[in-house]
């Protein structure tokens, strides 16, 4: 157990100075890249801004002033002008989006509830309180009478099926079947 005790020690210590050694490394690391962001900020103001120069006089700094305000509602008007664009495009490539899914035929349909109602109850609920219709759909159905045919006038005639039988049997009765199909 003595060597096992003394090796865990030593991983784990060895684990430590690694970690330690890392992230010394990861700060040196932090500290080159934040002179790199300055640097590169410095070189990019001294391109794009201009050193400012204050003039002495009243008259100066009021063109001064007026040249800055100028320059601010140029790039206000172009910001304007961006955001518009860009609206624009989302609400087409939303209207494209859509178009999309109605061609697919991937567009989710919520499910539909079934509603217990009577059909003047709909009526109601769609025309208003103030339209008085009603529908009692079973008046409107048509009454249809039942004709009788033939062939059920026959089973209703027949009566007791024991005579219809003797009736038929022998050739007598194949030869009335003959004469009355015919």
């Amino acid at each position: 157990m003595g060597d096992e005790e003394k090796r865990n020690r030593a991983i784990t210590a060895r684990r430590q100075h690694l970690k330690s050694i890392m992230l010394q490394i990861a700060a040196t690391e932090l500290e080159k890249e934040e002179g790199r962001r300055e640097a590169e900020k410095q070189n990019y103001l001294s391109e794009h801004c201009p050193p400012l120069h204050l003039p002495g006089s009243m008259s100066e700094v009021q063109e001064l002033c007026r040249q800055l305000h100028a320059k601010i509602d140029a790039a206000e008007e172009e910001k304007y002008d961006m955001e518009v664009r860009v609206q624009k495009s989302a609400k087409e490539l939303e209207d494209m989006n859509q178009k999309l899914f109605d061609l697919r035929g991937k567009f989710k349909r919520p499910p539909l509830r079934r509603v217990r109602m009577s059909a003047d109850a709909m009526l109601k609920a769609l025309l208003g309180s103030k339209h008085k219709v009603c529908m009692d759909l079973r008046a409107n159905l048509k009454q249809v009478k039942k004709e009788d045919t033939e062939k059920e006038r026959d089973l209703r005639d027949v009566g007791d099926w024991r005579k219809n039988i003797e009736e038929k049997s022998g050739m007598e009765g194949r030869k009335k079947m003959f004469e009355t199909e015919s």
